[in-house]
């Protein structure tokens, strides 16, 4: 344990599995390249796979953080994904056909018919550890590295920390550079396999020893989603039951609430009310408070919103699989200097850093010229500007959804130079043949991708520290995710409809057996149409959005409201204190 209570070999073994992970998805970035060259299988069913994988993958965080909050902790959680991580890129390592080509009696090339039961069961269920284990450590590893560490930073945990940063910028770099030169995926999928069994080891020697790790517990207070879930099932309980003239029936915190009383989905409000002879801290389930009640409202009322970032991941998914397959052999040469594909990842993880930062910097400059505008007007300055704070988020997730249209553009654009350049050189029927293109004209298409998930990122992100109680705020940005998740696998299916709607009338598909024949220019053409719908919807959406405004807490309780009736207890809805002034 070092100065301040910081764990210095605790904070090393928990980014020992950080450096794995970027391995493990460098080495997972060219999975479209071995299902279509090893496995044979037409670049739309490959595609498939990966981008229900990915989905999955995007889904899982959710309910892994339920488990942490409600009934693990993060030590525990990554004790399991860590080893499922390891087992699932190990079973996949021994998928590929030269692994196991004696015990199984296959053949042990390269070749689909050296793919047998065996190999096909050990690659599915290598992959669904693979998004187990991922997911895992998207949630509780950096939580967990915190919490190894004091409150209070000094300048020689600074110092420590330093290396660690260093080494994670270098690894992908390394990756990127050394694993495309590896041929063999035996090798290519085995070292990253090694590697990440090695950093389990090193994670899992915090168990015991000198330097032990900092555990965490779950929280005895339990998850926000099952406080949702109390909400909806103590309202159902009580659906003919009369709301309380008396503001006393209903169920209030002891602790001060910063939520404004809403009129929204008055029927969850039955959730509050105390029925005769029940003591709400023994009836958890039938008796809610009316923090609760509004935090399920604000998940409700976010509903349309979410349903806007689906399109968003439609987009997203293209990125490891179509993207990947039109560069596979084009032309990678920058004078004598031949670039591997993982190159693309590497541009694409910067820039994506990039713009994070500047998505970090319009929204503080918006607010901050905001702000000053509004000092001429002394009266309303702090009541718009505050208003206009929370509505700033929702523009640079505009931007964000402004950044899908330009990539699936800029993406139509360059697939449509890429058949031109096949065609004029007799290639629609030699799919292995190197095209006399470069590779970085695909630069423009990721750079672009990357900005989508900047902004959305950091965007959605604001928007929850606004428009959300602290205590669903980790959930709702897993819940984005979650989102845009389904849209991975969404995206199959738009590929089957596309698909089928091209070919009506005896015409071609647009997705044929080679990515040459096919027409993926057109798809991403119909994606920047459904992106421009998207973006207009997402603006009708977020102007008719009901901003949260928050209660400041008890400091002005003689002041009047915004409806006259000032400033109200806790648990006491504004709507049921009219009817009883009024009475």
């Amino acid at each position: 344990m070092g100065p301040n209570g910081f764990n210095k070999k605790g904070f090393v073994r928990i980014n020992v599995l950080l450096w794995a992970d970027i391995l493990v998805s460098y080495a997972l970035f060219v999975m479209q390249d071995y299902l279509t060259d090893v496995w044979k299988l037409d670049f739309t069913h490959a595609a498939g796979i990966l981008n229900i994988w990915g989905g999955i993958s995007k889904v899982l965080p959710v309910f892994f953080l339920f488990f942490v909050e409600a009934l693990l902790g993060n030590f525990k959680l990554l004790v399991v994904t860590s080893i499922s991580y390891s087992v699932g890129i190990s079973l996949l390592a021994m998928s590929v056909p030269p692994m196991l080509a004696n015990a199984t009696g296959t053949c042990s090339r390269y070749e689909p018919e050296c793919i047998g039961q065996t190999q096909k069961v050990l690659f599915y269920t290598g992959m669904a550890l693979i998004a187990i284990g991922g997911a895992g450590n998207l949630v509780s590893e950096k939580p967990f590295c915190d919490a190894q560490e004091d409150v209070e930073h000094t300048p020689m945990v600074g110092l420590l920390r330093i290396p660690g940063f260093i080494i994670v910028a270098l690894v992908p770099v390394i990756g990127a550079i050394a694993l495309p030169y590896i041929k063999p995926w035996t090798a290519r999928f085995g070292i990253p396999a090694i590697c990440t069994v090695i950093a389990t080891l090193v994670f899992m020697t915090g168990w015991c020893g000198q330097s032990k790790y900092t555990k965490d517990e779950p929280k005895l207070e339990g998850s926000p989603i099952t406080n949702v879930c109390r909400v909806y099932v103590a309202a159902a309980s009580k659906m003919c039951v009369s709301f309380p003239l008396n503001a006393k029936k209903y169920h209030k915190n002891n602790e001060n609430d910063r939520l404004r009383p809403t009129r929204f989905l008055r029927c969850l409000e039955r959730a509050a009310i105390i029925p005769d002879g029940l003591d709400p801290k023994e009836n958890k389930w039938r008796i809610c408070s009316v923090t609760d009640v509004e935090e399920a409202k604000i998940a409700v009322r976010m509903v349309p919103m979410w349903m806007t970032f689906v399109v968003c991941g439609i987009v997203s998914s293209i990125a490891n699989t179509y993207f990947v397959e039109q560069a596979k052999n084009m032309n990678r040469y920058v004078g004598k200097l031949k670039l591997p594909p993982q190159i693309l990842l590497l541009i694409f993880n910067y820039s994506k850093g990039g713009f994070r930062f500047l998505a970090a910097c319009v929204l503080q400059k918006v607010k901050r010229d905001k702000g000053e505008e509004l000092q001429a007007y002394k009266k309303r300055a702090t009541a718009e500007r505050s208003t206009y704070m929370k509505v700033a988020p929702a523009i640079g997730i505009g931007l964000g959804m402004a950044f899908s249209v330009l990539c699936c553009i800029i993406a139509a654009v360059i697939e449509k130079r890429r058949l031109g350049v096949i065609r004029s050189h007799g290639l629609l029927d030699k799919p292995d043949e190197e095209i006399p293109m470069n590779m970085l004209w695909l630069v423009f298409q990721f750079v672009l991708l990357a900005g989508l998930d900047s902004f959305l990122e950091n965007s959605v992100s604001e928007f929850y520290t606004h428009q959300s109680p602290e205590s669903m705020k980790d959930y709702l940005d897993y819940f984005t995710m979650g989102v845009s998740g389904l849209g991975f696998i969404f995206s199959v299916l738009c590929v089957y409809v596309v698909g089928k709607i091209s070919e009506k009338g005896g015409k071609p598909s647009w997705f044929q057996d080679t990515l040459n024949k096919s027409r993926l220019d057109r798809y991403y053409w119909v994606l920047a149409g459904l992106s421009t719908v998207n973006l207009f919807v997402f603006a009708f959406v977020a102007y008719f959005y009901r901003y949260e405004a928050r209660n400041e807490g008890n400091s002005s309780s003689g002041g009047g409201g915004e409806d006259g009736v000032g400033n109200l207890e806790l648990g006491t809805w504004k709507e049921v204190v009219t009817e009883n002034t009024t009475l």
